[in-house]
């Protein structure tokens, strides 16, 4: 047996295992982001290629996708926190919350090194754009997108909401 169909058979006993995030974070990712997160994501990378391994869109942001600007049923300081909590889980912190600072040396070397492995990996299929087309890869990746988007715009018309009725963080902007 080939080296190439021994990775292969590896990669699908490996993503035979894997239905949620590999870094254990309910965050929805990219393939991109999938990539650079740890190692087993990055060997994973042609699994996600032919659309075998997928990242899982939270039900909260495909609500979004639908009504990012949909009217609350009850405008209540309470029910605005249900709302966003699930948003903040699946998309991370807010830009006001998430601690923003350089990489070190260390992290982006890290990130370069699972991005080689990534790209060692997918180089393993042939013709990889085009597989990713085929195998819908690249249409499962534009709904993660669009998903993150919409709970990015609905989760701020959230807040937006929480402000005007004077509600407290996290159901509005948390000012300094």
């Amino acid at each position: 047996m080939s080296s190439r169909r021994l990775m292969i058979c590896a990669l699908l006993v490996l993503g035979g295992c894997m239905t949620a995030p590999l870094d254990g974070s309910p965050r929805v990712q990219t393939a991109a982001q999938a990539r650079r997160a740890d190692l087993p994501n990055a060997v994973a990378a042609p699994l996600r290629d032919l659309n075998i391994l997928q990242s899982t869109i939270p039900d909260t942001l495909l609500a979004a996708v639908h009504a990012p600007y949909g009217r609350p049923p009850t405008l209540t300081c309470e029910w605005l926190v249900a709302e966003i909590l699930p948003l903040n889980g699946a998309l991370g912190p807010d830009l006001e919350e998430a601690r923003i600072d350089d990489h070190t040396l260390g992290e982006r070397a890290s990130e370069a090194m699972l991005g080689a492995i990534a790209g060692a990996a997918s180089d393993t299929l042939p013709l990889n754009s085009w597989i990713r087309e085929i195998s819908g890869s690249n249409r499962h990746d534009k709904l993660i997108s669009a998903a993150i988007t919409a709970g990015q715009i609905r989760r701020a018309y959230l807040k937006g909401l929480g402000e005007s009725r004077g509600c407290a963080p996290p159901a509005r902007p948390n000012h300094p």
